[in-house]
């Protein structure tokens, strides 16, 4: 594989200011935007299609930043400790947003500089959205594996970029959240290890007592709540999380 698949990181650290528009990108928001066939259409279709690109766009944002991770680790939590639905899925949902925007800390911010400089006139939306781009595929890059991105480079059949701002957004997603989903399996895994050995002691013991007909899962849900609180669990498994990231 080219070195330059090796310094896409480096090089979007390194660069001094945001790309050109593509045409991709910028002509056809304009084109969609200027259409008189969108804005002839009624009211009420305008809203449908409004909320539909508000669904596919939280989607988009869920899966291109840290949140896939977090909300399927604290998943694997709650299935080692056995506690059926404690704590309830809104709870996991909301703690998995709120360390999703402290992850996304910094590339918020530079988001938000460049959003302030479009509303200010500095510069042009087109410039605006580029410049957000960047910073999206800094954060993205950073977290993706070599060998996801590669995989996709080549399933698309297209040239291995020679800069990070070359990369393609339609080959970096799903290698991102191939590897994102990849690094949080392996992080349920170590999850795991220490309450699966619960598990097999309380078992153990429950068989040399005769005890044949009473679930070692009953028996072994305090001793797996007391172990996670002795410990303290959650703020082990947030500190993990954003350091897995390069935060805190």
């Amino acid at each position: 594989m080219p070195q330059a698949i090796y310094g896409i990181v480096e090089g979007l650290s390194a660069a001094a200011a945001p790309p050109a528009p593509s045409v991709s990108t910028v002509d056809v928001l304009d084109q969609l935007t200027a259409s008189p066939a969108l804005q002839n259409m009624a009211p009420p279709i305008q809203v449908a299609l409004f909320m539909g690109a508000l669904a596919l766009l939280s989607t988009v944002l869920v899966c291109a930043t840290s949140f896939t991770r977090i909300v399927i680790v604290f998943s694997f939590v709650r299935r080692a400790l056995t506690t059926q639905e404690i704590p309830p899925n809104s709870v996991l949902i909301g703690l998995a947003l709120f360390m999703s925007w402290f992850i996304m800390g910094p590339t918020i911010d530079s988001i938000s500089r460049d959003v302030n400089l479009y509303m200010d006139g500095e510069i042009t939306r087109n410039e605006a959205i580029q410049a957000g781009a960047t910073h999206l595929k800094a954060f993205m890059l950073k977290q993706t594996r070599r060998q996801d991105l590669r995989l996709f480079i080549q399933m698309s059949k297209t040239e291995p970029p020679q800069t990070a701002s070359d990369t393609k957004l339609r080959v970096l997603a799903p290698a991102f959240v191939v590897s994102e989903l990849k690094t949080a399996f392996m992080m349920g895994f170590c999850i795991y290890i220490p309450f699966v050995l619960i598990d097999l002691v309380i078992s153990t013991v429950l068989m040399s007592l005769g005890m044949m007909m009473m679930p070692p899962v009953v028996m072994s849900l305090p001793f797996k709540v007391l172990l996670f609180v002795l410990v303290d669990g959650w703020s082990l498994i947030a500190r993990a999380l954003s350091a897995s990231f390069g935060a805190g």
